[in-house]
């Protein structure tokens, strides 16, 4: 979601002017904030997930699904209890990129209690039934990643037509209607990229070529209004797109975690980005892009893209005048460096920096790596500014910082306290797509966050250097890419704090070990590789099994992480996996990678119908339930202690 400040948004050339006093702000907030929090100790773990819905609208008498435009009329319904009440509401609620989408949160922080693990998909199911109770006939809030007929004619309920000459968009496909239009962030954001860029964004997918589809696919752009741009950007056999709306329009699933100080929380920013692919693949649900079938699984590359401000100078295709750096990466992307002293040497690609910016950091005695890190975060322009916000208090206000963090969309987020609250260090796990279940959506986030505990438990290293994460988030898009693809990994994750007497268990070694880098399965470094690697769900079992866990809790786990298993190995489909095999089994398909209006009908209405458990689906989570309850049983919570205060969800800060 981002920073949503409010205010009066101002054009690209006036944020342009105002981006090296944000940058110099930004600099002052966060080196004032972390002097007076860098030695905070002992907060607790605290977790919480994001989950991203869609509305759609089901006309049943004409066989169509579209996107619901309502978001902006039923998000301050469901807002209105937390304005009441605010540390006594199971939900919370924010907007999103699309007029169709709502993003839900809970109501409380998650914490240390393994306990937790058991009330985490009853929180979800609530939150989605919540709201449910504000939906129109016919419409349905549905947890889907991709909407598989995003940009395609009439996809918008009520309908609406793109402007290309002539709207905020621009788009070819994409009306400025499906925009969240309640806050004026998102049409902000999508002005200034395609202004700073001086052109559209440019989103190509390789069609999946079946029986049928055309040789070379290439579509006729001319009769939808394009001047020439599209015919010269869309590639032979790919599925073109032109709109930040096909990425920041899609749906995910977060992690964010509270460590119990700064160096904790670089620990875990490191040691799960290796992992970042590996969840990407697992969680795969994006087969479709603008109604065809794709040679890609998932919608990372299609994010990167769609909100790629990098000018033909950053981009290397012309010399540096007007701009000071030539750029590898778009704004949203794989983390770009590790920032714990035991990730320095995996650094392995030259980071890009602001050396000023840096040098600044390191005056203030903020150590080299975490100093190279913001540094990098800040080569970029601010692409969203407010004319209210442009003078801040930079002893009590991070507003310029926070701008800044929050338009780096990366795989993971090094996340520093925000000012005067409780609320301590904090990463956020962001690559995962939407699953289709509460079943699975819970057991996707209690399987990331169990790793965590793992890790810090164990004193683990999963690190691997930069250049492979980037390799392994290719592999992971491919189609079918749990089944087929091999990923770099360690099979060597002891280091010299791990205890002794793992060793026997875990291959020996430490952490210089010269093997310690291989290619694996998903399947093998999930399940594990005999002799070579134990596998992350044989730890995390060895973990639960030292500690005193309630029988529903430890049901509901054994369950999830069967789940993450079988989808590992293939014994279970994968959302992508699934979609694909209903489209090209559908008796209206004609194998020419078209996915028809009503082949997207039946998909989504089976969906919703798995969803809400009226229609079993053995193929994608067999038969298996979890014991989820609402709240955790007052025995247990009175055998732990008192609870901790309410405040505001770690994960809506």
């Amino acid at each position: 979601m981002g920073l949503l400040s409010e205010g009066s948004p101002l054009s690209w050339p006036e944020t342009k002017k105002l981006a090296n006093h944000v940058r110099e702000h930004a600099v002052t907030q966060f080196i004032n904030q972390y002097r007076r929090l860098k030695d905070r100790e002992n907060d607790c773990l605290k977790w919480g997930d994001e989950v991203e819905y869609m509305i759609v609208y089901f006309d049943h008498a004409k066989k169509t699904a579209q996107v619901s435009l309502r978001a902006n009329e039923i998000l301050p319904a469901l807002q209105e209890k937390e304005r009441r009440d605010p540390n006594n509401v199971k939900s919370l609620w924010r907007p999103e990129f699309g007029a169709y989408m709502i993003e839900g949160t809970p109501g409380q922080p998650y914490g240390s209690l393994i306990s937790h693990f058991n009330v985490v998909e009853a929180n979800m199911k609530a939150r989605r039934d919540e709201a449910s109770a504000y939906l129109e006939q016919g419409e349905q809030v549905l947890c889907l990643t991709t909407f598989p007929r995003l940009g395609c004619p009439g996809f918008t309920h009520p309908v609406y037509q793109p402007h290309p000459k002539d709207s905020n968009m621009r788009s070819l496909f994409f009306p400025d209607e499906a925009t969240f239009s309640g806050h004026p962030r998102f049409r902000t954001l999508v002005r200034n990229i395609r202004e700073r860029r001086g052109k559209k964004v440019v989103i190509n997918v390789p069609i999946f070529k079946d029986k049928n589809t055309p040789s070379p696919f290439v579509e006729d752009y001319a009769k939808l209004g394009d001047d020439g741009e599209a015919a010269k950007a869309a590639l032979p056999d790919h599925v073109y797109m032109d709109s930040m709306g096909f990425g920041m329009g899609n749906c995910c699933l977060q992690v964010t975690f509270q460590a119990c100080n700064i160096s904790e929380a670089r620990v875990l920013y490191d040691q799960l980005a290796p992992v970042c692919p590996i969840m990407l693949a697992l969680s795969a649900a994006s087969p479709v892009f603008r109604g065809y079938l794709t040679e890609r699984d998932c919608r990372w590359n299609v994010i990167v893209s769609s909100v790629d401000d990098r000018t033909d100078e950053e981009l290397g295709l012309k010399p540096l005048r007007e701009n000071k750096f030539v750029i590898r990466k778009s704004r949203y992307s794989t983390i770009e460096c590790y920032i714990s002293e035991l990730g320095e040497k995996y650094n392995d690609v030259k980071v890009v920096y602001d050396q000023d910016i840096y040098n600044r950091l390191r005056s203030a005695d903020i150590d080299p790596l975490l100093a190279q890190h913001v540094a990098h975060l800040f080569i970029r322009d601010p692409i969203s500014l407010f004319s209210e916000k442009v003078d801040q208090n930079d002893e009590e206000d991070t507003d310029h910082f926070e701008n800044l963090q929050s338009t780096n969309w990366h795989s993971m987020r090094f996340k520093p306290p925000p000012p005067n609250s409780s609320i301590g260090w904090r990463v956020e796990f962001r690559p995962s797509e939407l699953q289709m279940t509460e079943f699975e959506n819970a057991a996707y986030v209690v399987f990331v966050v169990l790793l965590t505990r793992v890790i810090l438990s164990y004193k683990l290293s999963f690190l691997i250097p930069i250049s492979k994460v980037d390799q392994n988030m290719e592999a992971a898009q491919k189609r079918d890419a749990v089944r087929t693809q091999k990923f770099w990994f360690r099979n060597d994750v002891l280091t010299c704090h791990s205890p002794p007497s793992l060793a026997p268990t875990l291959s020996p070694g430490g952490t210089d070990h010269h093997d310690f880098l291989t290619q694996m399965s998903i399947n093998e470094i999930i399940n594990g590789k005999p002799g070579e690697f134990p596998g992350l769900i044989p730890l995390i079992r060895m973990f639960i099994s030292s500690m005193d866990v309630d029988v529903d809790t430890q049901c509901t786990i054994q369950q999830y992480l069967n789940l993450i298993q079988k989808r590992a190995s293939g014994e279970l489909l994968t959302t992508a996996s699934w979609m694909r095999k209903f489209i090209t089994t559908h008796p209206e398909y004609k194998q020419d990678s078209v996915v028809s209006e009503r082949i997207n009908y039946d998909l989504l209405l089976l969906m919703s119908k798995i969803q809400d458990g009226s229609v079993g689906c053995p193929e994608l989570f067999g038969t298996s339930t979890s014991k989820t309850k609402a709240h955790i049983p007052s025995a247990i919570l009175n055998a732990s202690g008192p609870p901790s205060a309410p405040g505001r969800s770690a994960t809506q800060q």
